[in-house]
C-alpha cells in the first residue's frame, strides 16, 4: 500500500510540472455500541446518518436566532463559521443544549479553507521536545497524535493518510531523519498510521522520477518516508456546520454581528446583534453564552466591549499549490498531491490582517525556487494554476505581559462575563479545542447539558455507510444527463473520475447529487479537466447553504484553489444555476458573477499563465 501511495504523490508532483437516489443505509457496524457512547451517540448517529436527512432551510434557522430572546434565550451562541467554531456548535448540541451560530460570510470562508490540507501529529513540535526536553511540545505531539486518529475516522471520506518523503542528501541526513522518525512512530503508538521506513536512492527516484539525483553538489542518499492525514478542508468544514445543523444547531452563515448586547444591570454579555448580509435586515438574538470562535478576527468581537483590548498575534500561511524540513531562511517546504494537483507551500510569517489575503510574488518566488532546488526539473511561474494564502492567530492569553505566552496551542479564556472566547490551535485538534470551549460555557453559564461531549466518537455527514469503493456503485447505477447548446438532453457516462470525485466529496450524500445529475439533466461537467458536475451547485443550494457563487467555486468545490481559469470559466453556469435555486433576478446575477470575479484575482493565476481547456498554450 505504500508503494503505491508514494507513486501517487510522485504522480502528483509531476502535474504542476505537466500542468506545468439510491438508498444508503447505517451499516451496523457503526450503528452498534462497539465505537462506545450509548444511546445517546447511538440517536445522534441514526439522525445524522439518516439518508433522506436534509438540513433546516436557512429561513428556518434565522427564524429559531430570532426566536431566542431575552427571557427564552439559546445556551450558547457561537460566532464564527470556521473549523472551531462549527466544532463548538456541533458539540454543545451533541450535548443537549441549545445552540446558535453565526458565521459573517461563510463556513471556513477564512483560515479553515486556506490551511496545508494536512491532518498532522506534530513531528516538528517532537523535534523541539527531545532537544529542549520540553514535555509541554511532547504533550502537544501526543494530543495532536490522537485528534488526527480521530478526525480521519470520524471523516473517512474526506480524509486519508498520506506519505511524506522527505530527501536526504549525505548521510548524517539519512541517520538524523530516519531516527526522528522512528521515534514519531513510538510515540503514535497505537494512532499510528503507517510505518515509516527509510528508501535507498534508487528506490526513492523510481517511487519519484521527478527527485533531484543530486543536490547542493551532493548526491543523493535515499529518502525516509513517513505518514500524516490529508484532508480536504472546507468541505469538512461544511460537513461540520451541517453536521450541527442535524444535530439541532441554528447555523446561519453569512450573518455577521455588527455588535453585543449587555445586560445594563450585571454587565454581562447577553447576545448579540446580528445582520443579514444577504438581506441587510438586523435581528437581536438572546444567549446564556457567547462563545467568541471567529479566528483571526475574535479581537474586532472583543474589542466592541472595550476598545483597548489587548490583542492577539498573527501569523500568515502561505499556500500555493515533498517535505524540504529546512530552507534558507530556516522554514519548512512541502509539495503534496490534493485532489488530483499539486500544493505546494511554505510555514508562516508575520502580517497584518485583512479579509482576503493575497500571496506575495516573492513568496511564490521562494517557494518554486526551494522545491525546485529538489526535484529534476525546473517548476515554472507559469505553472502555478491557483495561488493563496490564509492567516491564523497564534493564541496568546490577555493577562500575560510578555509575548512569551504565545504558542500553536489553543487557549480559552473569559475576559467578559458571558464571552467565551477561544483562539490559537490548529486543524488537526479543532474537535478538542471546541470540547474546552463549550466545557468553559457551561462552567460561564451554569447550564445543564444532557449528557457529556461526545463528539470523539461522532462521524460526521456523510461518513455514515460511506466505504472507499462507494464510487463503484455511483458507476454502475447512475448516467450524467447532459444538456447540449442545442438544448438537447442526451445521457453520458458517470465515469470513474466524477464517481469518485463525487464519493469523496459527499460520501454516503452522494447518491443524492448523482440522481440530480440523472433525473434534472444536471450531469455535465463545470470546467474541461475537472470532475465537478452542475449537479453539485443545485445539491450546495439545497443541502448545504450555499448562498453565492464564491460559495460554491471556493468551499463547496475546490475549483478556485485547483485551478482559478477553470473556476472563471465555470462562474457563468454556476450562477445561471444558483440563479434558478434561489430565484435572482438579473441584477442580483451580474452582482455575483462581478464578485466572483473580483475573488478569484486575489489567487493570481491569470496574470501569470496562458490556458486553454484547462491546459498550457
Amino acid at each position: 500500500m505504500s508503494v503505491a501511495s508514494i507513486r501517487r504523490l510522485a504522480a502528483g508532483a509531476a502535474v504542476i510540472a505537466a500542468a506545468s437516489g439510491g438508498a444508503v443505509y447505517l451499516s451496523p457496524s457503526v450503528a452498534s455500541s462497539d465505537k462506545g457512547g450509548g444511546p445517546i451517540l447511538d440517536s445522534l448517529r441514526r439522525r445524522i446518518g439518516d439518508p433522506t436527512a436534509s438540513v433546516p432551510s436557512r429561513s428556518a434557522q434565522e427564524s429559531s436566532l430570532i426566536a431566542a430572546t431575552a427571557s427564552d434565550p439559546l445556551d450558547v451562541l457561537v460566532i464564527g463559521g470556521g473549523a472551531t467554531g462549527s466544532g463548538v456548535a456541533l458539540d454543545a448540541a451533541t450535548r443537549g443544549l441549545r445552540v446558535g451560530l453565526v458565521e459573517r460570510e461563510d463556513f471556513s470562508s477564512g483560515t479553515s479553507s486556506r490551511s496545508t490540507k494536512l491532518i498532522h501529529g506534530g513531528v516538528r513540535y517532537l523535534e523541539k521536545a527531545v532537544f529542549n526536553l520540553d514535555y509541554g511540545q511532547l504533550k502537544l505531539v501526543f494530543h495532536a497524535l490522537e485528534e488526527r486518529k480521530q478526525l480521519i475516522e470520524n471523516a473517512p471520506h474526506l480524509c486519508h493518510a498520506l506519505p511524506c518523503m522527505t530527501p536526504c542528501f549525505d548521510w548524517f541526513e539519512v541517520i538524523y531523519f530516519w531516527m526522528g522518525l522512528k521515534m514519531y512512530d513510538l510515540v503514535a503508538g497505537p494512532r499510528l498510521l503507517h510505518l515509516s521506513r527509510y528508501y535507498s536512492a534508487k528506490e526513492s527516484i523510481e517511487l519519484f522520477p521527478t527527485l533531484a539525483r543530486k543536490g547542493k553538489d551532493k548526491n543523493l542518499r535515499g529518502t525516509v518516508v513517513y505518514y500524516d492525514g490529508q484532508m480536504n478542508d472546507s468541505r469538512l468544514n461544511v460537513g461540520l456546520a451541517c453536521t450541527a445543523a442535524l444535530a439541532g444547531a441554528a447555523v446561519l452563515n453569512h450573518a455577521e454581528v455588527v455588535s453585543l448586547i449587555t445586560d445594563d444591570s450585571t454587565k454581562r454579555i447577553i447576545g448579540a446583534r446580528v445582520r443579514n448580509n444577504l438581506t441587510g435586515q438586523e435581528f437581536n438574538t438572546y444567549a446564556k453564552v457567547v462563545v467568541n470562535a471567529a479566528g483571526p478576527f475574535c479581537d474586532s468581537i472583543r474589542k466592541m466591549i472595550d476598545e483597548d483590548t489587548k490583542t492577539n498575534d498573527l501569523s500568515k500561511q502561505r499556500w500555493m499549490g515533498l517535505i524540504v524540513p529546512k530552507t534558507k531562511d530556516g522554514r519548512v517546504v512541502f509539495m503534496l498531491p490534493w485532489l488530483g494537483r499539486t500544493v505546494a507551500g511554505t510555514t508562516d510569517s508575520n502580517t497584518s490582517i485583512t479579509s482576503l489575503p493575497e500571496p506575495h510574488e516573492d513568496e511564490i518566488q521562494f517557494i518554486l525556487d526551494a522545491i525546485s532546488d529538489y526535484l529534476n526539473i525546473k517548476v515554472r511561474r507559469t505553472d502555478v494554476l491557483s495561488a493563496w494564502s490564509g492567516i491564523r492567530p497564534l493564541a496568546m492569553d490577555p493577562t500575560a505581559k510578555s509575548t512569551e505566552s504565545i504558542s500553536r496551542d489553543h487557549v480559552v479564556f473569559e475576559e467578559n462575563p458571558g464571552l467565551v472566547t477561544i483562539t490559537g490551535g490548529k486543524w488537526t485538534t479543532y474537535r478538542s479545542m471546541a470540547e474546552d470551549a463549550v466545557d468553559a460555557a457551561i462552567k460561564s453559564g451554569k447550564l445543564s447539558p444532557t449528557n457529556e461531549c461526545v463528539t470523539q466518537k461522532l462521524q460526521l455527514l456523510g461518513s455514515y455507510g460511506w466505504e472507499p469503493s462507494s464510487f463503484t456503485t455511483l458507476a454502475q447505477q447512475y448516467v450524467r444527463m447532459k444538456k447540449t447548446y442545442g438544448g438537447k438532453v442526451v445521457p453520458g457516462a458517470m465515469d470513474t473520475a466524477a464517481a469518485k470525485h463525487l464519493s469523496h466529496a459527499y460520501g454516503s450524500m452522494a447518491d443524492r447529487v448523482a440522481t440530480i445529475a440523472q433525473e434534472e439533466g444536471l450531469g455535465k461537467r463545470l470546467a474541461h479537466g475537472h470532475p465537478f458536475l452542475e449537479a453539485e451547485v443545485a445539491y450546495c443550494a439545497r443541502h448545504e447553504y450555499c448562498e453565492s457563487a464564491v460559495d460554491f467555486i471556493a468551499r463547496r468545490c475546490r475549483i478556485a484553489f485547483l485551478d482559478t481559469d477553470a473556476a472563471a470559466r465555470a462562474l457563468q453556469r454556476v450562477v445561471e444555476i444558483l440563479a434558478s435555486e434561489h430565484k435572482w433576478d438579473k441584477s442580483r446575477q451580474k452582482q455575483e458573477l462581478q464578485k466572483a470575479k473580483e475573488f478569484l484575482e486575489t489567487f493570481k493565476s491569470s496574470k501569470n499563465a496562458q490556458f486553454n481547456d484547462g491546459k498550457h498554450n
